[in-house]
C-alpha cells in the first residue's frame, strides 16, 4: 500500500486532501504541533496523526522513511518577511534535502498563483522563492517534483466566502480595498482532487499547474455573492489605494490574524487569474471545475 507523509494536512485544503486520499486508498502520516487541531481528520481510518513540528529537519527525518511520496501544504497568508521566508523558503530547502536523506523521490508542493520573484507582495515573492528551492532540489536530487498553483480557494470551511458572509450580518456596509481586483476562485474538493490525482502519474513530474475555477469575479462581486448567499447582502464601498493601505493597517493592529493586510494589498496589484502560462487542472483530471454558485448557491 501507497503512503505518502502530508505537511499542513490539519488545515483548510488539508482536511479535503486526506478525504480525497482516504478515497483513493492511500494510508497518510500527518504530522502537527497541536494534536487538538487534528481532530477534523483522525476519525479517517487511513490516517496516522503524530506530533512534530514540520520546521524541525530532525522531526522530518524522523517521519519520511516509510513513505513513498510527500504532499507540502504548508503556507502562511500574514506576516513579515521573517515568517514568510521560515514557512515558504526555509521550510522547502529542509523537506527537499530531508527527502533526499531518506530515499523519498515523490513530491507534490502547493505553491500559489501569481508567485514571482518581481511581485509587489512578500507572499508572492516568497512563494516563488520556494518554487526555485524545489526545482533546483529536486533536479540535484533526483525528486520528481509537481507543482501546483491554485488562485483563492473556497469551500463551506473557508475563512473567505464564509468570512465575508459573517461580517455583513452585522456591518451596516463593507468598505473595501482591491474592490476591483480579479480572481479565479477554485473549489477546495477540486484541488485536493487533482493532487491525489496527480500523486502518481509521471505525466505530471517537473510540471507546473494553475490551478482555478471555472469564472471569474471582482473582489467586490466575491464579497456581493457571499452577503447574498448569507441572507445579508450589504453595500459595497470601493476605497482607494491609499485608504485601502491605512484600513489594512488598522486591520493589522487588531487581535488575531487580519481580514486584510498590507501585503495582501500589494498581491492585489496583479489580477490572480489564470496566465494560460501553464496547464490547468483539468489536465489533474477534474474536467469540470466546480462553479462558486454551486457550492455557495443563492436560494430566492
Amino acid at each position: 500500500m501507497k503512503r505518502v507523509l502530508v505537511l499542513g494536512g490539519t488545515g483548510f485544503v488539508g482536511r479535503h486532501v486526506c478525504a480525497a486520499l482516504q478515497r483513493a486508498g492511500v494510508a497518510m502520516t500527518v504530522i502537527t504541533r497541536r494534536m487538538p487541531h487534528a481532530r477534523a481528520i483522525q476519525h479517517l481510518p487511513m490516517v496516522s496523526v503524530v506530533q512534530g513540528d514540520v520546521h524541525d529537519p530532525a522531526c522530518l527525518r524522523r517521519h519520511l522513511p516509510g513513505h513513498d511520496a510527500v504532499i507540502n501544504l504548508v503556507a502562511v497568508l500574514h506576516g513579515n518577511e521573517e515568517r514568510f521566508e521560515r514557512v515558504h523558503v526555509l521550510l522547502p530547502a529542509r523537506l527537499i534535502d530531508a527527502m533526499a536523506a531518506c530515499g523519498v523521490r515523490r513530491l507534490v508542493h502547493v505553491s500559489a498563483l501569481g508567485a514571482d520573484l518581481q511581485a509587489a507582495s512578500l507572499y508572492q515573492r516568497s512563494k516563488a522563492q520556494g518554487e526555485q528551492v524545489l526545482l533546483s532540489g529536486a533536479k540535484a536530487h533526483d525528486i520528481a517534483l509537481t507543482l501546483i498553483r491554485p488562485s483563492v480557494i473556497f469551500g463551506r470551511d473557508d475563512q473567505f466566502i464564509t468570512l465575508f458572509a459573517a461580517l455583513q450580518s452585522v456591518a451596516p456596509f463593507v468598505p473595501l480595498a482591491g474592490a476591483h481586483t480579479r480572481f479565479q476562485p477554485v473549489w477546495v474538493q477540486d484541488v485536493a482532487q487533482a493532487l491525489a490525482n496527480a500523486l502518481w502519474d509521471s505525466r505530471t513530474h517537473g510540471q507546473i499547474y494553475e490551478a482555478t475555477g471555472p469564472d471569474q469575479f471582482s473582489l467586490a462581486d466575491l464579497v456581493r455573492h457571499a452577503g447574498r448567499w448569507a441572507g445579508h447582502a450589504r453595500s459595497i464601498l470601493p476605497l482607494p489605494h491609499a485608504l485601502g493601505w491605512l484600513q489594512a493597517l488598522a486591520m493589522e493592529c487588531l487581535p488575531g490574524e487580519p481580514l486584510m493586510s498590507r501585503d495582501n494589498l500589494a498581491s492585489m496589484q496583479v489580477d490572480n487569474v489564470a496566465t494560460g502560462r501553464h496547464p490547468g487542472i483539468g489536465q489533474l483530471g477534474v474536467a469540470k471545475p466546480t462553479r462558486l454558485s454551486t457550492v455557495f448557491e443563492i436560494r430566492p
